[in-house]
C-alpha cells in the first residue's frame, strides 16, 4: 500500500471516529444503551422528581443576628490614602546597596523544624538522628508558637563549618518536614525573612517587628555525637 493510500485510509478512519463521537451520535448511543437496559431519560427524570425533601426539613442558612454598636475604627477609613510602607529589606533603606555584604558577617546558623499534631513523630525521629550525629546546640521542644515562629517547632544551632554537611543531610532526611535555615548576623529580622534557606515548603514567619541587634547570637554546642555520620 502506498503512502497516499494509507493517508486516505487514515482520513476515512478519522472521519468515522469523528462521526461516532459527534454530539448527535453520542446522544443516540446513550439513548440506545438506556433502552437496552430498560431505562429511558424521561424515566430517570421521573425517578429524580419522586425524591422529595421530607416535610419539616429546611435548608435555609442560619446566621447570627447582627451586632449592635459602633465600629471602633470609625466611619471614615475609606478616606485614608494608600501609603507606601518603609522598606525593611536589608540594605535598601535608602535605595539599592552600594556593595554586597561580606559573607563573614554570618557567625553561625539556626535550623528550625516545624511540625504539628500529625507530624510530631517525624520531628521526634529527625531530632533523635541529629542528636546522635551532630555537635550542635539543641533547643527545647516548643509546643506553642515562640518568637517569630507561628507553629510548634524545635531548633538547633550550628557553626559555619557544618553548613556544607548539615544542609545536604537535612535535604535527604527531612521526612517532608518544613525546615527553616537562617544565618545569625546583627539583623535578626533579615536573618528570618530575607537571608533564609528552606527545606521543602516555606511557611509564614512573623519577624516583621524584630529589631537589629547590637550583638550576634553565639552558639555553644551541648550535644556530643554518638553515631558516625553515614557517607
Amino acid at each position: 500500500m502506498s503512502d497516499e493510500q494509507r493517508m486516505v485510509q487514515n482520513t476515512e478512519q478519522d472521519q468515522e471516529w469523528a462521526d461516532l463521537l459527534s454530539p448527535t451520535r453520542r446522544s443516540f448511543l446513550v439513548s440506545a444503551g438506556l433502552t437496552a437496559a430498560g431505562l429511558t431519560a424521561s424515566g430517570i427524570e421521573a425517578e429524580a422528581q419522586d425524591i422529595a425533601v421530607p416535610q419539616g426539613f429546611s435548608f435555609k442558612p442560619i446566621v447570627p443576628p447582627p451586632d449592635v454598636g459602633k465600629s471602633p475604627w470609625g466611619y471614615e477609613t475609606y478616606k485614608e490614602a494608600v501609603a507606601r510602607p518603609k522598606s525593611i529589606r536589608p540594605g535598601e533603606e535608602s535605595g539599592l546597596p552600594k556593595a554586597p555584604r561580606a559573607y563573614t558577617d554570618i557567625k553561625s546558623y539556626h535550623a528550625h523544624f516545624y511540625f504539628d499534631e500529625d507530624t510530631y513523630e517525624k520531628a521526634a525521629l529527625v531530632r533523635k538522628w541529629v542528636i546522635e550525629r551532630f555537635p550542635v546546640e539543641l533547643g527545647n521542644w516548643n509546643l506553642q508558637p515562640r518568637g517569630p515562629h507561628v507553629t510548634p517547632s524545635f531548633y538547633f544551632g550550628f557553626t559555619n563549618d557544618l553548613l556544607p554537611i548539615v544542609v545536604p543531610w537535612l535535604q535527604l532526611n527531612s521526612l517532608g518536614l518544613t525546615i527553616l535555615l537562617h544565618p545569625n548576623t546583627d539583623d535578626p529580622r533579615a536573618d528570618h525573612l530575607y537571608y533564609t534557606l528552606w527545606v521543602n515548603r516555606s511557611q509564614a514567619v512573623n519577624a516583621y517587628g524584630m529589631p537589629k541587634s547590637a550583638t550576634v547570637e553565639k552558639i555553644f554546642p551541648n550535644i556530643k555525637p554518638t553515631v558516625k555520620l553515614e557517607v
